[in-house]
């Protein structure tokens, strides 16, 4: 790939978690791989009392920690590496004009010679991105021409917390900021396999022509994770599964499995089929809520020989909490191409494994030629591509069992991330600050859809505020969810597919 032009990549909150655990070491690994631009600086604004050299020293423990294993102990690199970092302090108010963030970055540019090419960062609460973008226009550091150079603002999640949050939270960074200047980050869409799946879909023939209702049965995502909220009890129970992951992360993998094939790879193309996507969904009607999202939450239990405190025990949470950590849905998508398939997302704390899959239903054939099987050997094709861990794509269809007569079995063909060796596969975060960098906004979500999301769960928000009778069902830390999900799947003994058959003793992997 190119490398950028020379720029400054400007950090508000730089001396937060997220800045040490992903931000500065995805920057890091870039520079190992010779991504970067020839001349760079990082320039970081928080409130912390720091130094240049105790941000660097953060940096640097940072980088032996979170960077790609193979870079994490090139000493000689990383001390190269944070010599191009600097900090900058506003004071524990954050408030204040912006002239002397603006004189140091004309320092910096004037050293680095980025030619007014500036990325800003928010790292930051949603809060603070108003009085941030406010400050930076005060002092010019909003407008791009060909003698300034460019400006690009990057945004953190959660952006907004409903759809009116999200419209106010749009309009307050369109009030200094051009839509084409706005990268709204989600890392999901880092993700190779995420990535992977509109190469899979639209470079190869074999796929696509039967990418739709004509072929496909149902679509199924899910993303699980084994732990709880841990420290974080008192954040999530602001937030809760629908707005953390669903909203987000898993409409935008939606987006990418149902959208239209795009005149070309650019971001308006690709960003205009997802946005089309995301406009079909279904919107629930008040009584469609019960029937169709399930809410849960994970209840004290023994995992794997050790007792779990349940979802209300953690620190931080209210008693009569009704957060959920759990929810599965079922939608659909009303357009030509899906009519009528269904949809069913689930996602939730504490259950068996960390996986993250999208399973490809195919319909049955029509005529069963090699009579009854037993439940679960002669099973429909699936198509499964495998997010995270051990990412992944893999095809299950039938053969015949040596020997006489017509046993069938389903067998799998797949590939895996980790079978090229000799390839380096990007962490998220590295890949969106390289693309951001260099203009391209594909995989950032735009001001569109996020309300087109946003508006479809608010429905379902608006139904768990204001009816009191919708039900939070408990499920046992270590399970995969209320059994009462399972009533979402269509059709007669029919379930969700459980992704991992042989847990490891930690949970925290299993195999396709």
């Amino acid at each position: 790939m190119e490398r950028p032009e020379n720029c400054i990549i400007t950090i508000f909150g730089a001396s937060g978690d997220l800045t040490r655990r992903k931000l500065v070491p995805g920057l890091f690994n870039l520079y190992m791989r010779k991504m970067l631009p020839e001349r760079f600086a990082v320039f970081g604004v928080s409130r912390s009392d720091w130094t240049d050299q105790v941000f660097r020293d953060s940096m640097a423990e940072g980088i032996r920690t979170f960077a790609a294993k193979e870079n994490r102990d090139k000493t000689d690199d990383i001390n190269e590496f944070i010599h191009h970092l600097y900090y900058h302090s506003v004071g524990t108010s954050g408030t204040g004009s912006y002239e002397p963030i603006k004189a140091h970055l004309r320092e910096l540019d004037d050293q680095y010679r980025a030619a007014g090419n500036y990325v800003y960062y928010l790292s930051t609460p949603p809060s603070a991105f108003g009085p941030i973008t406010r400050s930076l226009a005060e002092v010019g550091l909003n407008t791009e021409t060909e003698e300034s150079g460019w400006r690009r603002l990057i945004v953190e999640k959660p952006f907004g917390y409903d759809l009116e949050s999200a419209r106010k939270l749009n309009a307050v960074l369109h009030e200094t900021f051009q839509e084409e200047q706005i990268y709204r980050i989600d890392h999901y869409l880092g993700k190779e396999t995420v990535q992977n799946m509109l190469v899979f879909r639209f470079a190869n023939g074999i796929f696509e022509p039967l990418w739709n209702r004509n072929y496909v049965e149902r679509v199924e995502i899910t993303s699980a994770e084994s732990i709880g909220v841990g420290s974080r009890g008192g954040y999530y129970d602001g937030s809760g599964a629908l707005r953390d992951m669903f909203q987000n992360h898993l409409l935008q993998v939606i987006g990418m499995v149902g959208m239209e094939s795009p005149s070309s790879f650019s971001a308006t193309s690709v960003r205009n089929e997802t946005v089309k996507v995301f406009k079909s969904l279904r919107r629930y009607n008040p009584e469609d809520v019960a029937t169709n999202v399930v809410r849960g939450q994970y209840t004290a239990s023994t995992v794997r020989g050790e007792p779990v405190r349940g979802y209300r025990q953690e620190e931080g949470v209210p008693d009569d909490s009704m957060t959920e950590t759990y929810v599965g849905l079922k939608f659909y998508l009303d357009n030509w191409r899906w009519a009528k398939v269904p949809f069913y997302v689930r996602t939730g704390k504490r259950l068996p494994t960390r996986v993250t899959e999208v399973v490809i239903d195919f319909k049955k054939t029509p005529h069963r030629l090699f009579g009854a099987q037993k439940k679960g050997i002669y099973d429909p094709n699936k198509l499964i591509i495998r997010i995270q861990p051990d990412e992944g794509i893999l095809m299950k269809f039938n053969m015949k069992l040596p020997g006489g007569g017509f046993q069938i079995k389903t067998v799998n063909m797949d590939f895996h991330y980790s079978d090229l060796s000799d390839v380096y596969v990007p962490q998220a975060y590295e890949r969106l600050l390289l693309d951001c960098m260099l203009g391209d906004a594909t995989l950032y979500a735009r001001g569109d859809a996020v309300e087109a999301c946003w508006d479809f769960v608010k429905p379902i928000q608006d139904a768990w505020a204001n009816d009191k009778s919708m039900k939070m069902f408990g499920y046992p830390a270590g399970t995969w969810g209320p059994k009462e999900a399972t009533d979402l799947i269509e059709g007669p003994d029919q379930d969700w597919r459980f992704p991992c058959k042989n847990l490891a003793s930690d949970g925290e992997y299993c195999e396709l």
